[in-house]
């Protein structure tokens, strides 16, 4: 006698019933293979990869600089000074604590005689250099004797920009400010390199004698020195080192200096790594969710193809609630195949790349596998899938076994239960918590989240009111564009799909093209009419009458504007330390290091008061300030404020007078901070200075002006507009090309969507075109109505996707970069055409396959 047959819905006996028993009937269920799915394993790999391969990179890339941060400091502290040597007390609060070196580095100009003159970058180091690492020359040859001097003059070490920007060879010899220097070896790699940051010229290294013989060292002139100091072994901890700092800020707090440890050797460029990190983890986010559309179309695929496994287990006694499990479970272990795909390529793509991103980066790179982020990519994958998955699923629980079995010519209207609905929300506030807790700036990843959101909201709002017009529209004549009007809104219509997975891909494309588009025409063709041609450094106030006199002879007709120049670092405002001021992310950079400053009796051109007022020409009272606007909101400086401001070793504070607004884009002399002239009465300083050529002029002269200044005012450093933006555009090209990289994962994933939503909605079609056929359409009939369909619903896809692209992309250039947003729309139509027609080559590559041959086979199986 055999036992009863228990539902499968009634109350469990043991607790198999439970979880246990949904997995158990899940991975029976995978064992007839992945069939179905390989779009959503796809999208979900593709966008986990992405994140895992940018988080894996930027762990090594972090713990390269960790790890270096000697080697990249050149000691466990370094403290640095602008305008001026350390004093005697200061040198001895340092050497007294460890071992110290020092690099002195300025700009100043290499002149070759008749081969020209170039602005280079010199480093001038100490007899010990390097005291961390090693320097590679080409030929290789211990550097102190490669520095030293022989016959009177000093040896060098140049980068090989400079022997081909000038075509010198090793051995030929340059005059820098009033001393010969010899090229003794090209110059391959210093171990410090990053530390100095960007230079706009080529590296001249030298000896500090060879510095002081060049006569360069003046009063004012813009030479920074670097103290670096090495603890003894006995006291080189974390917290020595931390006490070292503290005790540089109080006991020598007058001093000024800049203060880096070997656990922030380059903040400049970790914060630039932090930054561009979070944004190709977006790009990879936004793939991910991209691919979330062709996960919700892959489920509904699987929910379609399961109705006739959903009524059976219904009809034996299964609760809504298990049918749901049971392929909910199914599903998961689906996105966690397509998961831990996506997090084995993403782990491994560093170590392959590892030798071009060696052969590019400025700092040492090793591959490494970084666990913390591999999970917060996989966490990522999983909640993405579990989002788009469980709408599509919830719908079968309370849909009857009967309307299971006729959905495919009457779907169900019913929503999914609230609980579906419920957990919907809470994996989606649970991606959105990853999102957030993870971001280094979490007000650009909250716009991002209410962009993404709003992007989803429209195109759900555009598909349903393209279904309601295509519904109301009156019936066309045309058999053709009637039945195409026909299934655009029908039940179980590809509109929703198709639009959501078009408008995602185009608007992405277009935001890419506009940003594009702006930001080269900023670099390459955004210079003012009246932009200047040079600006001119460290000019000798008491040699200023002639440099006038110079360039006009050089120059007639050219507009100069020259103005005093001094480095000044801030300390605090009012009575709080500039370090624990809570400066907004696009100010903080004025508060990090020390900036130009001058003073003057007028208010600077190129600059409007914002709030305040100037003060008068013959000014004598208390020292005052006029900050520029943007920054002074950034930091939360009001009118009437108190700035320090250490200058030259002094500390002097200042009332804040008045706010400018500042039009940089003018490449004009500006400053963060001009001062009132009574400030700085006496202090030592040089003279900043621009040349705009006439109109009628042009730039044929540069070379020959650049060596005849480097002859006769030696001192004085010429800055080319146009190479300072080569430079620039240099960074940012190699940066784009990186953005374009990680972006096209995610233009893939819209292809990958497209693919599935189409083929989603073939088992449709296929029933469809047997039908018509059998009725005797012909061929041409039946393809024509289809991509009639296919081309309508992508062209208002596609003009959706231009619209949110160009709001998108106006937003980045304009409130992230800041630069003029160019309004070229090309870039964008033609992502735009191009989705168009692979929409409608997608749509019809399956409808001919399936037209070539017999109703009969096919109908039998449907």
């Amino acid at each position: 006698m055999h036992a009863p047959v228990k539902p499968l819905g009634g109350p469990p006996a043991r607790s198999s019933l439970g979880f246990g028993l949904s997995l158990r009937l899940a991975l029976r269920d995978l064992r007839a293979g992945l069939r179905g799915f390989g779009v959503f394993i796809a999208c979900l790999a593709l966008g986990v990869m992405t994140i895992a391969a940018v988080a894996s990179a930027s762990r090594g890339l972090t713990e390269g600089l960790a790890r270096e941060g000697r080697r990249i400091l050149g000691g466990d502290a370094s403290f640095s000074l602008i305008q001026r040597e350390a004093t005697p007390q200061e040198l001895t609060f340092l050497t007294a604590r460890g071992t110290v070196s020092t690099i002195a580095t300025m700009r100043a100009m290499a002149n070759a005689g008749e081969k020209g003159a170039a602005l280079v970058e010199i480093k001038a180091v100490d007899a010990g250099y390097p005291s961390i690492g090693t320097v590679e020359t080409d030929p290789r040859q211990p550097i102190a004797g490669l520095l030293g001097e022989r016959d009177g003059t000093y040896g060098a070490v140049a980068d090989p920009i400079l022997f081909g920007r000038l075509d010198l060879k090793p051995g030929d010899t340059v005059t820098v400010g009033g001393a010969k220097i010899q090229l003794r070896a090209n110059l391959v790699s210093e171990p410090d390199k990053i530390a100095a940051g960007v230079g706009f010229g080529p590296r001249l290294l030298i000896s500090q004698d060879a510095l002081r013989a060049t006569g360069l060292i003046q009063p004012g002139s813009l030479i920074r020195w670097t103290y670096r100091l090495q603890l003894p072994q006995a006291a080189s901890g974390d917290a020595d080192l931390d006490r070292l700092i503290a005790d540089a800020g109080t006991q020598q707090r007058d001093a000024g200096w800049e203060i880096r440890s070997r656990a922030n050797a380059a903040p400049s460029f970790q914060r630039n790594l932090e930054r561009f990190t979070q944004f190709l983890t977006l790009v990879g986010l936004t793939a991910l969710l991209v691919g979330g559309v062709g996960v919700a179309n892959a489920v509904r695929r699987f929910v379609e193809a399961k109705k006739l496994d959903f009524a059976t287990m219904k009809a034996v006694g299964a609760t809504g609630g298990r049918v749901v499990a049971i392929h909910l479970t199914e599903v998961m272990l689906v996105a966690a195949i397509g998961t831990a795909i996506g997090l084995v390529l993403g782990a491994a793509a560093p170590f392959a790349l590892g030798a071009v991103l060696q052969s590019i980066l400025p700092v040492p790179f090793e591959p490494t596998l970084a666990p913390g982020e591999l999970a917060i990519a996989a966490l990522y994958g999983l909640l993405t899938a579990l989002v788009f998955a469980i709408i599509p699923l919830g719908r079968a629980h309370d849909v009857p076994v009967s309307a299971l079995f006729r959905d495919q010519v009457e779907p169900d209207p019913r929503r999914p239960r609230a609980i579906y609905l419920v957990l919907c929300l809470l994996a989606l506030a649970g991606l959105v918590g990853v999102a957030l807790g993870f971001a280094y700036d979490r007000r650009i990843a909250l716009i991002y989240i209410g962009v993404m959101f709003g992007v989803f909201v429209l195109l759900r709002g555009v598909s349903v009111g393209l279904m309601a017009l295509a519904r109301r529209l009156p019936r066309p004549r045309s058999p053709s564009l009637r039945m195409a009007l026909a299934n655009s809104h029908r039940p179980g219509a590809l509109t929703p799909s198709l639009v959501l997975s078009l408008g995602l891909g185009v608007a992405l494309l277009s935001a890419l093209a506009f940003i594009d588009v702006s930001l080269t025409r900023q670099l390459t063709g955004a210079l003012p009419a009246k932009a200047p041609s040079f600006f001119f450094l460290d000019i000798p106030s008491r040699d200023s009458a002639r440099f006038d006199a110079f360039l006009a002879q050089e120059r007639p007709g050219a507009a100069v504007e020259r103005v005093p120049m001094m480095r000044g670092r801030i300390l605090a405002v009012n009575d709080t330390r500039a370090e624990d001021v809570k400066a907004s992310e696009q100010s903080a950079w004025v508060l990090d290091g020390d900036r130009g400053i001058t003073y003057a009796a007028g208010l600077p051109e190129g600059s409007k008061i914002a709030a305040g007022e100037w003060w008068p020409a013959d000014y004598k009272g208390e020292p005052l300030v006029s900050f520029d606007a943007q920054n002074a909101a950034g930091i939360g400086l009001k009118i009437g404020d108190r700035l320090t401001v250490n200058v030259l070793g002094r500390s002097i504070t200042a009332r804040v007078a008045n706010f400018r607004s500042i039009d940089w884009r003018s490449f004009g002399i500006n400053f963060v901070m001009v001062f009132s002239p009574n400030t700085f009465a006496g202090a030592p300083h040089t003279d900043l200075a621009t040349i705009t050529a006439a109109p009628n002029g042009n730039g044929s002269g540069d070379p020959a002006l650049m060596r005849r200044l480097a002859t006769e005012f030696p001192a004085v450093t010429a800055v080319r507009v146009k190479d300072a933006l080569e430079a620039v555009n240099t960074i940012v090209e190699q940066l784009a090309t990186a953005i374009r990289g990680a972006s096209g994962l995610a233009i893939a994933a819209s292809l990958l969507v497209l693919g599935g939503a189409l083929a989603a909605g073939q088992r449709a079609r296929l029933y469809d075109a047997m039908i018509l056929k059998t009725l005797g359409a012909t061929r041409r009939f039946i393809l024509s109505s289809y991509a009639l369909e296919y081309a309508a619903i992508g062209l208002v896809a596609a003009l959706f996707g231009v619209v949110a692209g160009t709001a998108a992309g106006w937003g980045v250039v304009t409130q992230v970069m800041r630069i003029e947003f160019v309004s070229d729309p090309t870039g964008a139509l033609l992502a735009a055409t191009a989705a168009i027609v692979v929409t409608v080559l997608f749509g019809l590559v399956g409808t001919i396959k399936i037209l070539s041959k017999a109703p009969a086979s096919h109908l039998r199986n449907l």
